[in-house]
C-alpha cells in the first residue's frame, strides 16, 4: 500500500514522521513524506494564548487529510484537539516515550539549594500555561518569560543568555539527542511537576473512511497507551480545555490501579494545585476528577 505522510517541517516532526514511515516500511508499505507548514510555524513572535483560533500546529495538516492530499498525520499527540474534524479519527499511537518535563539550567545560574535548582529571581522560559502555573507553585521569585521556536531555536535561546534556564519536554529531547553537556540538566518528578495530556506520545491521525489504512495501523497501535490517555484527554475535553488552559494530567497503572496526577489553575498566572487519584477502573475517572476541579474552584 503506498501511504503519503504529512508532517511539519522541524525537526522533532520530521523525527517523528521518519520514525512512523520506518515502521511501516518494515511492514512492506510504500511511504512518501509532505512537509506542510501551520499556522504556529509561521507566528513565532507571540505567545500561544495571544495566537487566535485553535489547532495552532494541527489545522492545515488536517486540511490536507481531508482534502486527500495525504493519507497519514503524525502529531505529537498533545498538540492535538480532543474531538477530531468530522471525518477523521485517531487510526493509531506510538509507544510512550519519557513523558517528564525537563529543565535546562545555565551553570551560573544552578542553585541546588532552591526547588527548580535555578537561582533566586531566575529568567525561566516557558509558553505553556500548564508549565507557568506549576512553576508560580514552586516559586513566587521566578521571573516568567515566554519562549516559542522549535526545540533547538529554543536551546539556542539559551546558550545565548536570554534566560536562566527554560523548560521542554524530556521526549522531545531525547527523540532528537541533542548535545546538552554546556547546561545543567534534570527531569521534573511527575508527583510534583505533571506533563500535558499524551505528552509523549504520537497521534496518527487518518480519514474515518479509509478502513485499509486503518487496518495497517493496528499492526503498531499501542493499545496500552491509548488507554491511559484516554484518561488525560478526556479530563481536558471535559474542561473544554486546549494549550491555553493550565492544566497537566498523567495517568499510570501500577499494578491493578490506575494512578491519576493532575495538576489544575484556573489562570496561568495562578499557582497549580496538584493531586492524585487512584481507581480500579478507568471509566468514569475523567468525570469525577473533572467534577473534583470544577467543586474546588466554586
Amino acid at each position: 500500500m503506498k501511504i503519503t505522510i504529512g508532517s511539519r517541517g522541524s525537526d522533532l516532526a520530521l523525527w517523528q514522521a521518519h520514525f512512523v514511515t520506518d515502521q511501516l516500511a518494515k511492514l512492506g508499505h510504500e511511504v512518501v513524506l509532505k512537509i506542510i507548514e501551520t499556522k504556529g510555524d509561521r507566528i513565532q513572535d507571540l505567545s500561544f494564548d495571544k495566537i487566535e483560533g485553535k489547532g495552532f500546529f494541527t489545522k492545515e495538516i488536517e486540511e490536507a487529510l481531508l482534502n486527500k492530499e495525504i493519507d497519514l498525520a503524525v502529531h505529537s499527540h498533545k498538540d492535538l484537539e480532543t474531538t477530531n474534524p468530522e471525518g477523521l479519527i485517531i487510526g493509531a499511537v506510538s509507544y510512550r516515550e519519557n513523558p517528564t518535563d525537563q529543565v535546562l539550567i545555565r551553570k551560573e545560574s544552578f542553585d541546588p539549594s532552591k526547588p527548580l535548582n535555578v537561582k533566586k529571581n531566575a529568567v525561566i522560559g516557558t509558553s505553556s500555561a500548564r508549565r507557568k502555573s506549576q512553576v508560580i507553585r514552586m516559586r513566587e521569585d521566578i521571573q516568567l518569560k515566554d519562549l516559542r521556536g522549535n526545540v533547538p531555536t529554543r536551546v539556542e535561546k539559551l546558550r545565548s543568555g536570554n534566560y536562566d534556564a527554560i523548560i521542554l519536554a524530556t521526549a522531545g529531547l531525547k527523540r532528537l539527542n541533542l548535545d546538552l553537556s554546556e547546561f545543567v540538566t534534570f527531569e521534573l518528578d511527575i508527583r510534583n511537576f505533571v506533563p500535558a495530556p499524551a505528552q509523549g506520545v504520537l497521534g496518527l491521525q487518518m480519514r474515518e473512511a479509509d478502513k485499509e489504512l486503518y487496518t495497517v495501523l493496528q499492526s503498531i497501535n499501542h493499545a496500552d497507551v491509548a488507554e491511559a490517555i484516554k484518561i488525560e484527554r478526556d479530563v481536558l475535553r471535559l474542561l473544554q480545555g486546549g494549550c491555553q488552559l493550565p492544566l497537566g494530567v498523567f495517568a499510570e497503572r501500577i499494578e491493578d490501579l490506575w494512578h491519576i496526577h493532575v495538576s489544575f489553575a484556573s489562570d496561568k498566572d495562578e499557582a497549580a494545585h496538584v493531586s492524585v487519584y487512584e481507581s480500579a477502573r478507568a471509566e468514569g475517572m475523567a468525570e469525577l476528577i473533572v467534577e473534583d476541579l470544577q467543586d474546588a474552584e466554586d
